[in-house]
């Protein structure tokens, strides 16, 4: 399905996300691009020029109605599925709410989705069971052992379904740890980010030993553009895709990585409070499927997102509270 020189009518849910709003703006410099979004990050994601360029629709993947209006009115030919509930711990606090957004979601817009039509969906590397040696798509064991995990296993058993069914061309995007400017959940990452920029120079962490296989939100959002547009996949057929470095890293190198971005030093105080109960101790992606079918590798480094994300942060103060707003960030 290499689409060089077609515009594309391409529906992205969550297109104003963390790796969704990137995306969206690679995509619409030459497809038309429908973003369909709840919105809860605020309307000022996208500046005016960029808003010129998209069809916004404010909505609710659970909608069933207004879904299916959608479908039929803007008829895609590539559904890029990022909406989702993707911090951890608003996961386990809140399950339910993850299931009926990431489960039954997916669920309403596969039942909707123009036969034929290609339909990525972004899953997780939190579908695998932890491991040393980068995950396989073809050969590593599925074993989540968190509700966000769990949440998305089901939504990739689904698209299988419905492929079958609806005659789709679905990828099940692995993902892995995103890392750079714009985040829109309170990640590790950024709150340390926005504490230093604060004038703080101590952090209180939990687990700094868990090894994860970040990849820079361009590089992601990049990826997904791939998927969406790049090789060849046949209706009824679901491919899952890592989307990763294959590198693993410590956040003690995350935080060698901030302490070169930011010019100073800062001390590192064990917190059991933030230690999580449920931690996956090794996860990278092995990349050579999309790599070879869909022509896409990373460009950047770990060490490139923490400059960015340290040089613009990009996040809404309502995040993180008094610390986002101290440190300016917008």
């Amino acid at each position: 399905m290499a689409m060089t020189g077609h515009r594309s009518r391409i529906l992205i849910t969550g297109g104003s996300g963390f790796v969704g709003r990137p995306l969206v703006r690679l995509l619409s410099a030459g497809h038309n691009v429908l973003v369909y979004d709840a919105l809860r990050f605020g309307r000022d994601r996208f500046t005016a020029s960029e808003l010129e360029r998209i069809e916004l629709v404010e909505g609710d993947v659970r909608d069933q109605d207004q879904v299916q209006r959608v479908m039929e009115t803007f008829r895609p030919e590539v559904i890029l599925h990022l909406a989702a509930i993707h911090f951890i711990p608003q996961c386990e606090r809140d399950p339910l709410t993850a299931v009926t957004v990431n489960v039954a979601g997916t669920v309403n817009l596969l039942a909707a989705a123009p036969k034929g039509c290609r339909f990525v969906l972004a899953s997780s590397g939190a579908v695998y069971r932890p491991d040393e040696a980068p995950h396989r798509e073809d050969a590593s064991s599925l074993e989540p052992s968190d509700v966000y995990g769990l949440t998305k296993l089901q939504a990739e058993q689904y698209l299988q379904h419905f492929a079958r069914s609806r005659e789709l061309a679905g990828i099940a995007t692995r993902l892995f740890n995103v890392v750079g400017s714009g985040e829109t959940n309170p990640h590790l990452l950024p709150e340390i980010t926005l504490q230093l920029k604060a004038g703080r120079r101590e952090v209180r962490l939990g687990n700094i030993w868990p090894k994860r296989d970040y990849i820079h939100v361009e590089d992601a959002a990049a990826g997904f553009a791939a998927l969406a547009l790049a090789g060849h996949v046949a209706p009824g057929e679901t491919v899952p895709v890592n989307l990763g470095t294959s590198r693993q890293h410590s956040v003690a190198e995350i935080l060698d990585h901030l302490r070169q971005a930011a010019g100073f030093d800062f001390d590192i105080v064990s917190d059991p409070v933030r230690a999580r109960a449920v931690d996956r101790p090794f996860l990278a992606a092995d990349i050579g499927r999309i790599q070879q079918r869909f022509g896409w590798r990373p460009r950047r480094t770990l060490q490139d997102a923490v400059q960015d994300l340290w040089r613009h942060p990009d996040i809404s103060p309502r995040l993180f509270g008094p610390a986002a707003a101290a440190s300016g960030a917008t």
